[in-house]
């Protein structure tokens, strides 16, 4: 039988997306290829897998909680998992060759491809769309209501900080790391954000899920923007799966093994989503001794997509937005997908292909 390990949470303070140099990123497909002609059910080895204990992350906590990637991956497979709390931990264990797949969001993978001149990692596939955006006091009612008030985001340069930002300047706002300008964009921990809400220390957030549906149910919040509505078809990538180029190269069995176990926990989701929650939650609760409210999961199940799509545009968005707030220097994302092996295992189940668009 095949087993799962699980390896110690590493703790940090935040998905931070810091400020790297121009960078001319070459990446190759490398092992991509040899992935998509590997054959995944002869898979044998060990998987060193990164996650996060966040509904954002559910493809993972449902593959492992309720045993999809036990019953879907070849039983000479074993998984040994590392949690982290951001992903620059998650960033940093992969330089280190201590993971070799890691679940992840936007900002981080971004950072991760410019630091190593696209040499370290390439994105693999898609996994979580949407839950983000803007939540208020109710006594905001139009955006020059945030004149002077202060607005929470998770850890400066993150995925939503960087949205935040950029969306305040849309509307005519400065802002300034430190913050001061228009509106005081003030970096807080997500578990720390309700109670700076609560007593008026900020009188908005730009949160993620589950945060979001927290802060409108149990906080008094009232939804402003969800971000669905600044992106074209209403997706934006929130959580992706990247891969080690060394793992990719070296072992490309086991990743398209582990892509079909991906595929199969996205199967769960979508065919069982009330056990997909329970699931989730059960090992959000395993993983931090907290269960999210039974209300406040649905709610943010709700406003999440789950996807192999990796919705490569809206990745470019990303990195041009934080260029453009001067909190990443300009860096060639093309290369960065790698997604000939999942494209294989969905074509062989019959489903339609996805694409890296002008990154490929």
């Amino acid at each position: 039988m095949k087993t799962v390990r699980r390896r110690s949470v590493i703790a940090a303070a935040g998905a931070a997306l810091t400020a790297v140099p121009v960078l001319a990123a070459c990446g190759e497909d490398g092992g991509s290829s040899a992935a998509a002609d590997a054959d995944g059910s002869t898979a044998s080895g060990t998987i060193r897998l990164g996650y996060f204990g966040n509904v954002t992350h559910a493809p993972a906590l449902v593959g492992l909680q309720a045993e999809v990637f036990k019953n879907t991956l070849p039983s000479a497979v074993t998984i040994e998992e590392t949690v982290f709390n951001a992903g620059p931990s998650a960033i940093e264990a992969l330089f280190a060759d201590a993971i070799d797949i890691s679940y992840i969001g936007p900002n981080p993978a971004i950072n991760g491809w410019a630091q190593s001149s696209g040499q370290a990692l390439h994105i693999i596939a898609g996994s979580t769309s949407g839950g983000a955006g803007l939540v208020v006091d109710e006594s905001i009612t139009t955006a020059e209501d945030l004149r002077g008030k202060a607005l929470a985001t998770p850890q400066l340069g993150n995925t939503q900080d960087v949205a935040a930002r950029y969306w305040l300047k849309e509307q005519g706002f400065a802002t300034d790391e430190n913050g001061g300008g228009d509106v005081s964009v003030t970096p807080i921990d997500n578990a720390e954000v309700a109670a700076a809400f609560d007593d008026g220390t900020v009188q908005a957030a730009w949160a993620v899920e589950p945060r979001y549906s927290d802060l409108i149910l149990k906080h008094g919040a009232v939804e402003f923007v969800n971000e669905r509505e600044l992106w074209e078809g209403g997706e934006f990538v929130t959580t992706h799966v990247i891969v080690s180029k060394k793992f990719l190269d070296e072992q490309p069995a086991l990743v398209k093994a582990f892509l079909e176990g991906h595929l199969a926990a996205l199967d769960f989701i979508a065919e069982k989503p009330e056990e997909a929650q329970t699931a989730s939650n059960d090992r959000i609760e395993a993983l931090t001794d907290k269960r999210i409210d039974d209300a406040v999961i649905a709610a943010a199940w709700e406003n999440l997509s789950f996807t192999a799509d990796p919705i490569a545009a809206s990745l470019q968005g990303s990195k041009e937005h934080a260029v453009e707030i001067g909190l990443l220097e300009e860096v060639d994302l093309k290369g960065i997908y790698a997604l000939d092996a999942l494209n294989q295992v969905l074509a062989d189940r019959g489903d339609a292909e996805v694409s890296a668009g002008d990154l490929g």
